[in-house]
């Protein structure tokens, strides 16, 4: 070859990247590796002995429940005690124990019938602290009711066809629920509650 590019002596221009470089090189990429099969290592080591997968799957699970406001249930409707007439019943052998509830029920705005001695089926015969005897429909309105004025009493029906209830004073009655007692009560049965959410 002539001109600039002729060659001269017997060197030959080097056509190879230098040795050191490519050790270098070589060396770098090396060490990315290594670092990488540690890190590597290591997260399989800590999921091991923690549980990483559960855990993940578990919270992982835990969004994929969806958020549902609770249900409201509505509220139970019950008749007002001036609905509800009552006859008063003694059944102890206290003396004036029937008119003396009586009086007292009615301050609380019930109806209040008959009252006297109770009869022969249960005179002396009921150890709680009374019985609440009506028709069968009593069950879902007068009974509830009556029944947050005297807590523990027990319920009957019978055959009647009317709607009042016979409360039978027992040997345990000493007196009826505070009106705070009673007026809580029957809130906690008029209260909508919520229905229960769904579990994910």
């Amino acid at each position: 070859m002539g001109g600039k590019y002729r060659i001269t002596g017997d060197a030959y221009p080097r056509m190879r990247r230098p040795r050191k470089r490519r050790r270098l090189v070589l060396a770098g990429v090396g060490a990315v590796v290594a670092l990488g099969l540690a890190g590597w290592g290591t997260l399989q080591l800590i999921d091991v002995f923690t549980g990483g997968d559960k855990s993940a799957a578990a919270a992982g699970h835990k969004r994929a429940c969806p958020t549902v406001k609770p249900a409201v249930a509505p509220a139970k409707a019950l008749p007002k005690p001036a609905t509800v007439k009552v006859n008063v019943y003694n059944a102890t052998t206290r003396s004036g124990l029937a008119k003396d509830a009586a009086e007292e029920l009615k301050k609380r705005g019930f109806a209040i019938g008959e009252v006297g001695n109770a009869s022969k089926e249960y005179d002396k015969k009921v150890p709680g602290t009374g019985v609440l005897l009506g028709a069968p429909a009593a069950k879902n309105g007068g009974f509830t009711v009556l029944g947050t004025q005297l807590a523990g009493a027990v319920e009957k029906t019978d055959a009647r066809k009317t709607g009042e209830i016979d409360l039978i004073l027992g040997t345990k009655f000493k007196a009826f629920s505070t009106p705070q007692e009673a007026t809580a009560a029957m809130t906690a049965l008029t209260k909508p509650a919520p229905a229960p959410s769904p579990s994910c």
